[in-house]
């Protein structure tokens, strides 16, 4: 469970026991919620994917968009997972590697499920170079979320699933990768933070590439 729902069920418990005491009838009240924040604040454990250039779900919830984009001016494709207020809401990484770069945009608190809701919500934008691979993920507010938490900073090292943070109450992930991938999902699927395989990259190693480039060194001596 994430520290943060002991907290809010703490000062429920506190309410409930002071309108116990004041007004019994209503007690009830503080008390279911306090159990609907230690639910919502959940954090189970999950078995995360090995493999060369797989891309997972940075969080639970209901693919609503596969759409094309630019990563600094290259193609790619961007997954936006939209997070309801039943959804876990922890947030982890979608590949392994270092981070080189958190932005944290101030905005609106727009309908998380719209269009326009990537660009002009409050967001943090963190990109991971690894694998072979540069992605970025943003953690998105929504009508309801106001706060959105990332425990990394720049130079940290994650791997693939790990927890990096979350949003408190409904929201929207999206996740930028490179183009060419193959894609494991479709709009309307039920994902799995860190469980959840959304894309594979095709990765190619530099000593993949060596025995190529010789072979053709050879053929233009000949």
């Amino acid at each position: 469970m994430v520290r943060d729902g002991i907290y809010y069920a703490l000062g429920m418990l506190l309410v409930a026991a002071v309108l116990w005491w004041l007004a019994p009838l209503f007690a009830a009240i503080p008390l279911l919620v306090a159990i609907f924040f230690l639910w919502f604040f959940r954090d189970p454990e999950r078995a995360i994917p090995v493999g060369i250039g797989l891309i997972v779900s940075p969080a639970d919830g209901k693919v609503t968009d596969i759409s094309p984009t630019r990563l600094k001016g290259q193609p790619c494709t961007r997954i936006s997972i939209f997070l309801n207020v039943f959804d876990v809401h922890v947030n982890r990484s979608p590949v392994s590697g270092i981070i080189r770069e958190v932005t944290y945009q101030r905005g609106q608190f727009g309908n998380a499920m719209s269009a326009a809701s990537a660009d002009a919500n409050e967001q943090n934008i963190v990109t991971v170079e690894g694998d072979g691979m540069t992605v970025v993920f943003k953690q998105i507010a929504g009508l309801l979320a106001r706060r959105i938490v990332f425990h990394k900073k720049v130079g940290d090292t994650v791997g693939r699933g790990e927890r990096v943070g979350l949003i408190k109450f409904g929201s929207r992930t999206d996740v930028i990768f490179p183009t060419p991938s193959e894609i494991k999902v479709a709009v309307g699927d039920r994902v799995k933070g860190g469980a959840s395989i959304l894309a594979q990259v095709p990765i190619v190693k530099e000593h993949e590439l060596l025995p190529n480039h010789m072979g053709a060194a050879s053929e233009m001596v000949q």
